[in-house]
């Protein structure tokens, strides 16, 4: 039992010691005051910068940008500075033109080192923030601007009608578009109804009638044919009379002598 105890004692103080070698062995692995150089270095590059630079850096290839910034010595990728170069943008525009940077402070993470420094500017002060990697690499800038708790209400409620009203617009445009479903039947009656419709022309055969044309025809023709036997027998012309119709009768002389 005492060995067993004995044993558990060697192993905790082996780990205590193990996990102090390796906090102080991180804590050796940066140097501050390099560090310092990097970060003091794109204060000072950044500060005299113009827009037009700006955009000049933004708009170079990835492979001129990362052999520029390996000619000046800055232990940065062509990613990682646009990305600083958008947060000391950002940065001025909520704090305004940076007036004085303080002593910076170094913190080690489990992912690397971060300097920060208090920041003050023509609007309002902030925090000033370099992070470095485990290799000493520049990884981010950050500014976090100090801002009062009116200005924090306002903002809140600045994002909450936002939100609100994004939502109460897409409510809106949902019903509308549900209302339109009431008008789909209607809609398809009247495409029914164009479809249908050149169906009407069907009654063509109403030409039949033309017959009587032709009776009329064989009237007038028999007409006339009466109208001369009577000028025969009278002894005179057609222009002394007009045959308006004709009937006929059921017996009359003519039949009677036929018969």
């Amino acid at each position: 039992m005492k060995k067993k105890l004995s044993i558990a004692g060697l192993v905790l103080i082996l780990i205590f010691c193990l996990a102090g070698c390796g906090s102080k062995s991180a804590e050796k692995e940066y140097d501050q005051e390099r560090l310092q150089q990097y970060a003091q270095g794109i204060i000072d590059n950044f500060s005299k910068m113009s827009e037009e630079e700006f955009e000049q850096y933004r708009s170079m290839p990835d492979y001129n940008l990362d052999y520029t910034l390996m000619m000046t010595g800055f232990p940065i990728s062509g990613e990682n500075f646009r990305t600083m170069i958008d947060a000391w943008k950002s940065g001025r525009e909520d704090c305004g033109e940076f007036l004085e940077i303080g002593d910076f402070t170094m913190e080690v993470t489990n992912t690397g080192a971060v300097l920060s420094a208090p920041l003050k500017g023509e609007e309002r002060d902030a925090d000033l923030q370099f992070a470095f990697d485990e290799g000493g690499q520049m990884e981010s800038i950050t500014v976090n601007a100090h801002y009062s708790t009116l200005e924090i209400l306002k903002k809140a409620g600045l994002n909450t009608v936002l939100g609100m009203g994004t939502v109460f617009v897409v409510l809106i445009f949902i019903s509308f578009i549900i209302s339109l479903f009431e008008k789909i039947p209607a809609l398809e009656e009247k495409f029914r109804k164009k479809e249908t419709a050149p169906a009407a022309p069907a009654p063509a055969p109403a030409a039949a009638a033309e017959p009587a044309a032709e009776v009329q025809t064989d009237d007038s023709e028999l007409i006339a044919v009466i109208a001369a036997a009577i000028a025969a027998a009278e002894g005179t012309t057609t222009d002394g009379f007009v045959v308006r119709s004709i009937k006929r009768r059921k017996s009359n002389k003519w039949n009677a002598s036929v018969r």
